[in-house]
């Protein structure tokens, strides 16, 4: 917390987002202003609620702390920028930029809300840096709607590709040593973002579809066309990192794509060693690199997905229940602190103590439980349950009383 001191004007704010992130990394199984007030001993959701919405401080501002604190604690030569998006399922039109979207959360087009967000990854560990929310041309183009929701006038349409552009260029610009990018298809289909990436000659492997047109010598080919025309020794068994079960090995094979710009351009290709299934990631480098180096990078893709888990399921990422830009940028920003909290403490854990065979090492999930049962201890009388239990059949009562209202004065 002493990272973020400066960033707010008054005392009051600055306890309330200590108090906030004690809440969001104690282990309530769900994650609001009322739950996380309850927790940490307000007697109403008010302090918590202004916190996120009035009080006079910079998100922006924390989430680059947030960067340095992740980066200097992670920091590794073989660091790899990650981007992804995730959907947060959502009910209404009124929350900042939900409509009816394809989201991976469900695998289905539902109503939601979507952001894309930057991992910084490393063998130490991995966190998330920054984030965007993407906002459709559907309310870009409503400028009433947007005004409503609290978009700044000067937020217009950006696709998510572009999202990532702008955090990854925000990220060198700061000085985070990576040299390498990852992404899914998304990204990795989008030449804009790939120009953007050679131009600053960062590396990168980047998925892209079955049917994307890689330029070779002798001619233009689909993605898995090509493939059928590489020889059987240029396939490679090499592992993707180690996993969960083990190291994750695979099939994989390089073909050069013909360019005349300075630098290296291939495609890689991974073969399922049970199923056969293929996936394909398109590469680029300032200098020639090896195989074994393009496919540790194209491993390190996954630790986003991670990153998401924990995330949502320890530090409530997306449990919020805001509907405003400014109360949706200061949730996920504490939010992104406190997982940040557990990954950087998780790698100084792996690196002082690395622990006898018999135990796996500390995981963000026990780290979080030992940290609540031996740091925090928050205990509270008996008075506070009852006081906050007439609370909240007062306040249930009042809208319940609203809502019969509005459905008289409907009919």
């Amino acid at each position: 917390m002493g990272r973020i001191a400066g960033r707010f004007v008054r005392v009051e704010p600055r306890r309330r987002a200590r108090a906030f992130v004690l809440g969001l990394l104690s282990d309530l199984p769900r994650k609001n202003c009322w739950t996380l007030a309850e927790h940490v001993g307000d007697a109403t959701p008010y302090g918590l609620q202004h916190l996120l919405s009035r009080a006079k401080w910079d998100a922006d501002a924390v989430r680059d702390d947030i960067r340095g604190f992740v980066v200097e604690h992670l920091h590794h030569e073989d660091a790899v920028l990650v981007v992804d998006e995730t959907g947060d399922i959502k009910k209404g039109a009124a929350t900042v930029g939900v409509q009816r979207q394809y989201t991976g959360t469900a695998g289905r087009i539902e109503n939601s809300q979507v952001a894309v967000y930057l991992a910084y990854s490393t063998r130490r560990g991995h966190a998330a840096i920054d984030r965007e929310l993407y906002v459709p041309r559907s309310w870009t183009e409503d400028t009433a709607r947007c005004r409503a929701a609290g978009i700044p006038d000067t937020v217009g349409f950006a696709t998510k590709p572009a999202l990532a552009a702008r955090m990854i260029g925000r990220a060198l610009d700061a000085g985070v040593p990576a040299s390498w990018v990852a992404g899914d298809e998304d990204y990795g289909g989008n030449p804009h973002l790939r120009t953007a990436l050679e131009q600053r000659q960062v590396g990168y492997v980047l998925a892209v579809a079955r049917d994307h047109q890689i330029s070779t010598h002798a001619g233009k080919f689909r993605a898995d066309t090509l493939v059928k025309r590489l020889p059987r020794r240029a396939w490679q068994k090499l592992s993707a990192g180690a996993g969960t079960k083990g190291h994750r090995f695979y099939d994989w094979a390089l073909a050069d794509i013909a360019d005349d710009r300075p630098g290296h351009y291939q495609l890689l290709v991974r073969r399922n060693r049970r199923t056969g299934e293929l996936a394909f990631y398109r590469c680029y480098s300032a200098t020639h690199v090896s195989m074994a180096t393009l496919v540790q990078v194209a491993g390190r893709r996954w630790t986003v997905e991670e990153t998401f888990q924990s995330g949502k399921g320890l530090a409530g990422l997306d449990e919020h229940q805001v509907k405003r830009w400014t109360s949706w940028h200061r949730w996920v920003t504490l939010a992104m602190l406190a997982h940040a909290f557990l990954a950087v403490v998780r790698a100084d854990e792996h690196a002082r103590h690395p622990g006898p065979d018999e135990l796996i090492p500390l995981t963000c999930n026990e780290i979080q439980r030992l940290f609540n049962a031996l740091v925090v201890r928050l205990v509270h009388d008996t008075a506070h349950r009852l006081l906050w239990s007439h609370w909240r059949r007062r306040h249930q009562a009042r809208s319940q009383t609203s809502h019969y209202q509005q459905q008289a004065a409907q009919a």
